[in-house]
Order: C-alpha cells, then structure tokens, then sequence
C-alpha cells in the first residue's frame, strides 16, 4: 500500500467534538469521519508539485505557500488523530498537521497565483522532468496538473467556506 497525502476540510467545531470523543472513549476513538465531499488524496503529488516549481525559481512567498497547503502547520495539536487503533496516519507517519481558516485563506489566495501550467512546461522544455522524482516516467504535465488544480479548487472551497484543512500521509 502506498503512502499518499490526504486532506480534509473541516469546521473547527467538528474537530473540538473529535478530540472531545478522544478524550472521553475508552480507546481513544475520535469518531474522525469527514464527509468524502471534504476530502482530497494527492496521491504522491506534492513533493513533485514543490520541486518543480523550485526548479523554475518560483517567488520564495508562492513557494511557502504551496509548502503550507501540503505540509500544514503545527500550531494545531492534533495528536489525538494519531493515537492507538483509531491512528489516522498509519505505518509510523509523521503527525497529522493543520491549517486554521485564516491561515487557508492565505494560503488560497496565493495559490491562485501560481501558474503551475507555465510552470511545468517550463521544466518539461528544459528536460529536467527526470529531476521531479518519484520515479516519474514521461510528461508529468498532466498527472501534476490535475492534482494542483484539485488542490487549488480544494482550498478555495475551505476558504469559502472558512474551514480548517487537516493534513496527513497515510
């Protein structure tokens, strides 16, 4: 089974009830069920997505926010998602990460400023597809397109909608 970066969009009173069921389960249960519609798997996407756009020397702000929308931050405690049988980054993963709805929009807006399309022609022409990683074979335009433009839709919708975006590898 592979290990792939997922998201879910949730309000912060959903996440209080889910560490409030932690807290009070007998067995750390979170009860952690976002709805299919507010999640987002972006498979292996977004160390290539961050190292193609360093290798076109993209702004040092849009590259942060790329990295915040698929690292989060740790300013949200979010161990009780991590716990025991109920582990929602299973095999040992890093902790889940959030970002709070101010912070989501921030890292929106910015988003829409990337003009990852350019962006990847740019290391497609060059010939350094091969310097994305992941083993990538061909033009990776499309594979990476698809995903950032999910990314992208996803993160307007939280903003939006003024959720936070949990983030983890499982």
């Amino acid at each position: 089974m592979a290990v792939t970066q997922q998201l879910a969009r949730v309000p912060a009173e959903y996440l209080a009830a889910c560490r409030r069921s932690a807290e009070e389960s007998p067995d750390g249960d979170h009860r952690w069920d976002p709805p299919a519609e507010d999640c987002l798997d972006l498979d292996w996407a977004p160390l290539m997505l961050e190292r193609a756009c360093e290798l076109t020397r993209l702004d040092a702000g849009l590259l942060d926010a790329l990295k915040r929308a698929t690292d989060g931050d740790d300013d949200i405690d979010l161990r009780f998602l991590n716990t025991g049988l109920h582990a929602i980054a299973f095999f040992g993963n890093s902790e889940p990460t959030a970002l709070g709805p101010d912070a989501v929009a921030r890292v929106s807006a910015l988003l829409g400023e990337i003009d990852m399309r350019a962006i990847l022609r740019s290391v497609v022409d060059s010939g350094a597809g091969s310097e994305l990683g992941q083993g990538f074979i061909g033009d990776p335009t499309e594979y990476l397109l698809h995903h950032f433009d999910a990314l992208l839709e996803f993160y307007e919708g939280a903003a939006r909608r003024g959720l936070l975006v949990v983030l983890w590898w499982d």
